[in-house]
């Protein structure tokens, strides 16, 4: 593995760790590393993967800007069609992907977290998409993902200013999905990360598909994907598992 992101299997969750100081900034090198790390944990069989970060302030910042600084447009059009590759591979895993956003998550850094199924934060971290500051706008789904997940209103007021929230702010507005003070966010998110594991995998996946549809279909089409995912849920082995634990009032042990 990359010395700028290792992957430990732990159970049947792969954490994936960036560690390219001084910010996680997502130069090629990076975002390769980050490709070949996802190949990784599916490869391993992980149920779940957690991404994170060892730096103390950074989850991971945005494009690398000394990069960039002397890209042409067609060297930045090359960058750009990179890390919307890895983003939206993420996002398309059918495994549930957690970001412990342990630091500042900023521009491309947050988009990278959006792709995620789900982020925990710590009350002092820091995201935001500060990209119009540099004149340009978030270029790796900032503004596809950002509305849809907390509102027209509060995604443009992020957009346009530039500035950062807290955790705690994040939370507030649905950016963030769990709370927890930074020395438990780690354990937290993994304790977390363990129960999906554990969960109905074809359960898990068909919901992610579902909530998905939600966004992009209108309300009687996302109910027709709704009835055909449960209806092939309910001939797995898993649903079959769930129901006898239940009425045999006992732990289910799912496939």
């Amino acid at each position: 593995m990359s010395e700028l992101v290792s992957t430990e299997l732990v159970g049947k969750v792969a954490v994936v760790t960036m560690t390219s100081p001084p910010a996680n900034a997502l130069s090629f090198d990076l975002v390769a590393a980050l490709d070949d790390a996802v190949t990784t944990a599916v490869a391993d069989g992980a149920a779940v993967l957690v991404l994170t970060s060892g730096l103390d302030r950074f989850f991971a910042a945005g494009a690398d800007l000394k990069m960039l600084g002397d890209a042409t447009p067609a060297d930045f059009r090359h960058y750009l069609v990179t890390l919307r590759a890895l983003i939206e591979r993420l996002h398309q895993l059918p495994q549930p992907t957690i970001a412990a956003i342990n630091g500042m998550a900023l521009g491309g850094g947050l988009e990278l977290a959006l792709a995620c199924t789900i982020r925990t934060a710590s009350p002092d971290a820091q995201l935001g998409v500060p990209e119009v500051k540099l004149g340009l706008l978030p270029g790796a789904g900032g503004t596809q993902r950002l509305p849809r997940l907390i509102g027209r209103a509060a995604a443009v007021d992020l957009l346009v200013t530039g500035r950062s929230i807290d955790g705690s702010r994040s939370f507030d507005l649905g950016l963030v999905d769990r709370l927890v003070p930074s020395p438990q966010l780690f354990d937290e998110t993994m304790q977390l990360a363990q129960t999906l594991a554990d969960g109905p995998k074809q359960a898990i996946t068909a919901i992610m598909h579902c909530v998905d549809a939600a966004a992009d279909l209108s309300f009687a089409d996302g109910m027709d994907v709704e009835a055909d995912q449960v209806e092939r849920l309910f001939s797995t082995p898993d649903a079959r598992e769930g129901i006898a634990a239940f009425l045999a009032k006992r732990e289910p042990t799912f496939e």
